[in-house]
């Protein structure tokens, strides 16, 4: 009795009228308004459960849907939709936006790459720094802006800029003509047969150094020289002047790099080499007179010591060529850096310098301006790079002008910020 009771109450049992009377179960009591339990004597379990009759809707019986609590509190927990608009039944655009962006500026920075142009005309013509081939395929020509760690005390490039300029180029245009093997500056039949370029001769002329910002235009081309050498011209300009700012000619030969010998041209890189041969005059008139060889008698300056690095040797494991210029100037006078700068200069490259060389460079002087900037006059000097062992490297003449004489009335006058 005491089990269907608590059943009951849980269960509740809706009553068939709601005129519903009293009943007795057991020892409890019913009353009207549901049913109540006692519990007996004895001390039982008290449940009450109250019941009500279903509604009825024109005389027929309507019944409830009973919902746990668990189901009503997920309903709760989920949002409710947005009302349904106009806007909002239209289709997500925002994806198909953003790729008809990115396809976009992709397309724009191709056609930036491959109509690039300045907004102003001082800015660098060509931005990458890549050069083109120009005049019939003959000559090569590449933008260089000077920075400012190229530039030194003077507040103009160095020397060793501009010819880093011109051994860039000269290795570009090989490349571009598609002639460029597996060596440094070599042709494919040069690298079938161990075959690499080594300069012989060089002769710059420098009319004026460009500064800080400044853009160059460097032109070079190649040509025959005697049966078996080639030389090289450079032309380099002020690219928004276009004034003349360097010129210089230069002599190659064949070496072998496994021998260290000289060799002669053979036919087969003759022919991959002399469809780009242009014919014209040296673009400096060859400087015919013969370099002294000095010695510690008739030097006025030496320097001693002088070892090559690692970063000094190029891919051929031999000294880079425009080191031996750092070298040479190691032995000149600071009174002579002082007062003028280097207008031309003349080398003869005698043999090659290994990692494990060391070397002496002699300098001697001649002129009537050394360190007499109010009377300053032109000087020349010859120099000598040498082994230890008195075996000659390089042979050079330096030709030096005042450094202020062609920009003030006054020669030797000095700005305030560069005293």
């Amino acid at each position: 009795m005491v089990a269907a009771a608590a059943t009951s109450s849980i269960f509740p049992v809706p009553s068939p009228s709601a005129d519903a009377k009293s009943t007795k179960i057991g020892s409890g009591t019913a009353s009207l308004g549901g049913i109540k339990l006692k519990s007996a004597s004895s001390g039982g379990l008290q449940v009450k459960a109250n019941a009500q009759a279903p509604p009825k809707i024109n005389g027929s019986p309507v019944g409830f849907t009973t919902t746990s609590v668990e189901n009503v509190k997920n309903e709760d927990d989920i949002p409710s939709p947005p009302p349904r608009t106009f806007i909002n039944q239209l289709p997500d655009w925002s994806m198909l936006l953003a790729a008809i962006t990115t396809i976009f500026l992709a397309a724009e920075k191709q056609w930036m790459m491959l109509d690039w142009k300045p907004k102003r005309p001082d800015m660098l013509i060509d931005p990458f720094g890549l050069g083109r081939i120009v005049q019939d395929g003959l000559v090569f020509r590449q933008n260089f802006s000077i920075r400012s760690y190229e530039i030194g005390a003077d507040r103009t490039a160095s020397i060793e800029t501009l010819m880093n300029h011109l051994q860039e180029t000269a290795l570009n245009h090989v490349k571009t003509a598609g002639l460029l093997g597996d060596g440094f500056g070599s042709t494919p039949e040069m690298s079938k047969r161990n075959l690499i370029w080594v300069v012989t001769r060089m002769q710059v002329l420098v009319d004026r150094y460009p500064t800080w910002g400044d853009v160059v235009q460097v032109d070079t081309w190649v040509g025959a020289s005697g049966k078996n050498g080639m030389r090289r011209d450079w032309l380099v300009r002020d690219s928004k002047t276009g004034e003349t700012l360097t010129r210089a000619s230069s002599v190659w030969v064949m070496m072998n790099k496994l021998t260290r010998r000289l060799s002669k041209i053979p036919e087969q890189v003759r022919a991959e080499i002399e469809p780009y041969f242009l014919n014209s005059d040296p673009v400096v008139d060859e400087d015919s007179r013969k370099l002294p060889k000095l010695d510690d008698n008739t030097a006025d300056y030496v320097r001693k010591g002088l070892t090559p690095r690692w970063s000094d040797l190029d891919i051929n494991q031999h000294v880079n060529n425009v080191k031996y210029i750092g070298w040479i100037l190691e032995s000149a006078p600071l009174s002579i850096l002082e007062s003028h700068e280097l207008s031309a200069i003349t080398m003869e490259y005698r043999r090659e310098c290994g990692k494990d060389s060391v070397l002496q460079s002699l300098t001697a002087v001649s002129g009537d301006g050394i360190g007499n900037i109010g009377n300053a006059g032109e000087i020349e000097c010859q120099h000598l790079l040498r082994l230890e062992d008195g075996a000659e490297i390089v042979r050079g003449r330096t030709e030096w002008r005042p450094k202020y004489a062609s920009n003030f009335g006054i020669m030797g006058q000095i700005p305030a910020e560069s005293a």
